[in-house]
């Protein structure tokens, strides 16, 4: 299972972080992904000045926000579900 967490700290919920939660429930939802991905909301990842911090196994992306979470899901965390690794390659 694939721990994904976004942060939902100061800088990051005044970032969008909840429209971020938002965006990632909805594509677990539609790719059929609630037993590959655990979507869980987090404190302070230290990337405040960043963007939206999202940590994905063992992976931290940074400067995500509500317009580029569908294509940041795609790329980036899409092929570590489906591929059942639970982290990167």
């Amino acid at each position: 299972m694939l721990a994904l967490s976004v942060c939902v700290g100061s800088s990051c919920h005044l970032k969008g972080a909840y429209e971020v939660i938002k965006i990632f429930q909805r594509l677990i939802a539609t790719y059929g992904l609630q037993d590959r991905v655990s979507l869980s909301a987090t404190f302070c990842l230290g990337h405040c000045t960043e963007g939206v911090t999202v940590k994905a196994g063992e992976e931290t992306i940074t400067s995500v926000r509500p317009d580029t979470a569908e294509e940041v899901f795609v790329t980036r965390i899409l092929p570590v579900a489906i591929g059942g690794q639970g982290k990167w390659a």
